[in-house]
């Protein structure tokens, strides 16, 4: 009997000792294969990152070099690299405008969500207002705009609206695609292309007194190339003979009577909205209302969203709710313009005045720049 619980007690410690032996190897096994699995993992994703990266640099540089290689005419100011067409313009921060949208990541894991193309365009003009138009829609949460300017119509459209709707936000049923690009509005070519895309499409100029947009413009590549001539030279082909030169492309947006006749040969002008410049600034909320109507989307951006900023002279955007501090246009925004002359001034009025007039009677509205 002693002997035979002798060797049951010898049995019963060498199995249980192998068994925890057995436990201690498989966990060790496991932490094994995890690490492994880990170092893996993050081999693959600093490839992905490094390759990513590489392809960036050569994107951005290979566009660089389309972009320099565009033909440089007399035209001084039209500038395609600014921080506005890039879309960084509004506030200092890039994160600024989507901190002010409250549905800007809502949808963003949404798997009902798609890229489509733009419904409605904002086709200019340059230093008009563009920016702070679409910063002003991205509020609404109807509305799903990209921050950049694809220039697809104008620069890229031999890349294909495949192309094109890849650079665009996804979207959920019900909401609105829209980008802005306002060299669109004085490109030829591009009315046609837009029709070909959806005759349909919603388009939005946003229009200021010619003058002040050619002095405008002037200002922001002076402040880029401060060796440029004389606003007052660039304005005339003959200053002693008084011509204006019709060439120089700051003084060409503001005819905007004669681009709009291009637009009207393929589209009603009932799809066309003229937005006043110099009533998004004193007057956002009423002008944003009628956007919002033209666009048939609930008046959601009201009064509620702006607080004017008297050292910028601008609107800025704020929450409703809350006391958070408003959000406004960027440093390159409400530049101080230079001294023009004022002979000068009132022949660029006198040129425009038959110009404006026509296009007072095109659109059905007075914008009183006259």
């Amino acid at each position: 009997m002693e002997y035979s619980s002798i060797l049951h007690s010898l049995h019963v410690v060498p199995s249980s000792h192998a068994k925890n032996k057995l436990f201690v190897f498989c966990i060790m096994l496991s932490l094994w294969v995890y690490m492994i699995y880990c170092c893996v993992g993050y081999c693959a994703t600093m490839s992905n990152l490094t390759y990513g990266s590489v392809s960036r640099r050569d994107s951005d540089a290979q566009a660089d070099i389309q972009e320099s290689s565009v033909g440089a005419s007399r035209d001084l100011l039209n500038n395609e690299n600014d921080l506005d067409s890039r879309g960084d313009e509004w506030d200092e921060t890039r994160s600024e405008p989507k901190a002010l949208d409250d549905n800007a990541m809502s949808g963003s894991l949404n798997e009902s969500e798609s890229k489509m193309l733009p419904e409605a365009i904002i086709i200019g003009v340059k230093k008009g207002g563009t920016r702070a138009l679409l910063e002003f829609l991205r509020l609404h949460p109807d509305i799903r705009a990209v921050g950049a300017e694809p220039h697809f119509f104008d620069r890229n459209y031999d890349k294909g609206l495949e192309w094109y709707r890849e650079l665009m936000p996804k979207s959920s049923e019900g909401q609105l695609t829209m980008e802005k690009t306002p060299s669109y509005y004085v490109t030829k070519e591009v009315p046609a292309r837009i029709y070909t895309m959806s005759k349909d499409t919603k388009l939005i100029v946003v229009v200021r007194d010619p003058v002040t947009r050619a002095i405008s413009d002037y200002t922001q590549t002076r402040s880029k190339k401060p060796d440029i001539p004389s606003f007052e030279s660039l304005t005339f082909k003959n200053m002693s003979a008084g011509l204006i030169d019709t060439t120089w492309s700051a003084v060409q947006i503001g005819m905007y009577a004669k681009h709009l006749e291009r637009w009207l040969q393929y589209f009603p002008a009932g799809q066309l909205l003229f937005v006043s410049g110099e009533r998004l600034i004193s007057d956002p909320a009423g002008e944003m209302a009628r956007v919002q109507d033209f666009l048939r989307l609930r008046r959601v951006v009201t009064e509620k969203h702006f607080h004017f900023n008297p050292a910028k002279g601008f609107p800025c955007l704020k929450r409703p709710e809350g006391n958070s501090k408003p959000h406004c246009l960027g440093k390159t925004k409400g530049r101080t313009h230079p001294n023009i002359d004022p002979e000068v001034v009132q022949r660029l009025r006198d040129f425009y005045k038959p110009f404006n007039s026509k296009f007072y009677k095109m659109t059905g509205h007075d914008f009183g720049w006259d």
